[in-house]
């Protein structure tokens, strides 16, 4: 596989300067003071006519990783797609922080074998690799956003390294700071995921298409 590097989207403007600055995807979402939830299908319309890399469209409606009401999140992942979403991220746990697989089951289900991340919610669970091997064989699956740890990567570099072999590929991402990057790639990850890392100014910033070059090039190098 080639090194993929993935960046936050709050909206057109940040999608395009996230393909400006070598991105290859964007993870599109909403109100990252609660960790990203769903964008507005206007949003995921506004940026599909805007780049042309692909878009994952967050399917999250509430802080936290319960799934809450899941018939309206059905709903939402519907009118997603109707705007345009053909990729997506999504990630559930039970109040004992077992997989919620009902609900990620019919989600999944919903979204007819479109690619899929199963995301942060993995650095919160009981077990990561009955959480891995509970949802392996889920249709459209093809990786987790993790930073190894709840708090992130500093805590969870061992974790990361220690699970770059699995059977589904690892998204490295959440405090993700370029001096990570050696000891990540040389385990053999080889996809990244950054947030504030493309905002130099802070997340009252849009993103900078020269700082999203500054992480193509590490990458890269």
């Amino acid at each position: 596989m080639t090194q993929l590097l993935e960046v936050i989207a709050l909206d057109a403007a940040d999608a395009v300067a996230a393909q400006e600055g070598g991105a290859d995807r964007v993870e599109l979402v909403s109100d990252m003071a609660a960790d990203g939830l769903s964008p507005t299908p206007r949003t995921v319309a506004e940026v599909r006519g805007a780049v042309d890399i692909p878009i994952r469209v967050m399917i999250r409606r509430t802080n936290g990783f319960a799934a809450g009401d899941v018939d309206d999140l059905l709903r939402r992942a519907d009118t997603l797609r109707d705007a345009g979403a053909e990729e997506f991220v999504l990630g559930f746990l039970s109040p004992d922080g077992d997989p919620d697989l009902p609900a990620i089951e019919r989600i999944v289900h919903e979204l007819h074998g479109a690619p899929w991340t199963f995301h942060r919610a993995i650095d919160h669970c009981a077990d990561r690799a009955a959480l891995r091997a509970a949802v392996a064989e889920l249709p459209g699956l093809d990786g987790f956003l993790t930073a190894g740890a709840a708090a992130g990567v500093d805590d969870g570099i061992a974790t990361l390294v220690a699970e770059a072999q699995g059977p589904q590929r690892i998204l490295a991402g959440g405090g993700l700071r370029l001096d990570h990057l050696p000891r990540l790639r040389a385990a053999g990850i080889d996809a990244f995921h950054i947030g504030s890392g493309a905002r130099p100014n802070g997340w009252g910033s849009p993103a900078s298409a020269t700082a999203v070059r500054l992480w193509r090039d590490a990458i890269d190098g």
